[in-house]
């Protein structure tokens, strides 16, 4: 098991310092760990994502969801937080989401462009900001230029940055996908060498080989490719993602694996929206119990 680091320990300035211990230890489980509800799959994946349950094509819907559910914040595009977000606003925090992008282009050379501003997240009473990273693409070059300036920003306005680290593009394809291990091992380094705070990257999958490196072509439990995704990340917070709808059982065992590894928490958005009202509050409650169990030391 690798042991999640303390707060104390990120080096963190005062205004992260103080956002984080104010999501970590006033919100969800309230003791240390994380569950965030993530509702940009509008912009990333389009409406098809809310035919499976069409009240969740209302961001009210999904706003209220959070806060029912006791989440410890709700990631949102910029219009939508203008438009949703102040019915709520200071009832639970709110991670800004400052770039995306459509699915429509192909995904050889994807980059997401940025489109709001550190000052836009302030504005509207963010505790933190997220930033789409496609660790890969042929385009990073202008994908970790305009990291950069977030960076920059949020450390100068004290607000603590989580990466959406993302394999993607045409090498990764040749080398595993998106989803081996070797492609998010190496998104979470990446993330925390670039300066995240928090990283998000969905749960590796150790079976996907076909191209990836000499190191990564071997058997590896889902235990180990989790615990080395974390080690990776060091002192960065290690989010694990839901991905598409799955089945629950194996989705709450990779969520025991992911805080057996280290990590800080969960991020969960179709596989909760996805359902009903009241299933979607039954399936938080389990997760929530797994949380639970891993108290900050």
């Amino acid at each position: 098991m690798t042991t999640r680091p303390q707060l104390r320990q990120l080096g963190l300035n005062t205004g992260k310092k103080a956002r984080l211990h104010r999501i970590l230890f006033q919100h969800g489980v309230r003791n240390g760990t994380a569950i965030f509800l993530p509702y940009d799959q509008g912009l990333e994946h389009g409406p098809r994502d809310f035919f499976a349950n069409p009240l969740a094509s209302d961001p009210s819907y999904i706003v209220k969801l959070a806060v029912r559910g006791g989440f410890n914040g709700i990631a949102l595009q910029i219009g939508l937080a203008e438009k949703f977000f102040w019915d709520y606003a200071g009832e639970i925090p709110l991670i800004l989401k400052l770039n995306g992008r459509t699915d429509i282009p192909s995904d050889a050379e994807p980059v997401s462009p940025v489109h709001a501003s550190v000052a836009d997240a302030v504005r509207l009473g963010a505790d933190a900001v997220g930033y789409t990273m496609y660790v890969g693409s042929p385009a990073q070059e202008r994908d970790f230029e305009q990291f950069r300036q977030v960076r920059e920003d949020a450390h100068r306005f004290g607000l603590p940055l989580v990466v959406w680290a993302y394999p993607r593009g045409s090498a990764i394809d040749s080398k595993g996908g998106k989803d081996s291990f070797y492609a998010v091992d190496y998104a979470a380094r990446t993330a925390a060498e670039l300066g995240a705070d928090i990283v998000k990257v969905n749960f590796p999958r150790p079976e996907l080989q076909a191209g990836a490196r000499a190191e990564y072509a071997r058997t590896f439990s889902p235990q180990q490719a989790i615990e080395a995704v974390v080690r990776s990340a060091n002192r960065t917070y290690v989010l694990v993602s839901g991905g598409e709808k799955a089945d629950d059982a194996a989705m709450l065992d990779k969520a025991r694996m992911a805080m057996e590894a280290g990590g800080l928490g969960l991020i969960f958005g179709r596989n909760v929206w996805q359902r009903s009202y009241d299933d979607s509050l039954a399936l938080v409650d389990q997760l929530k119990e797994i949380l639970a169990k891993y108290p900050a030391s």
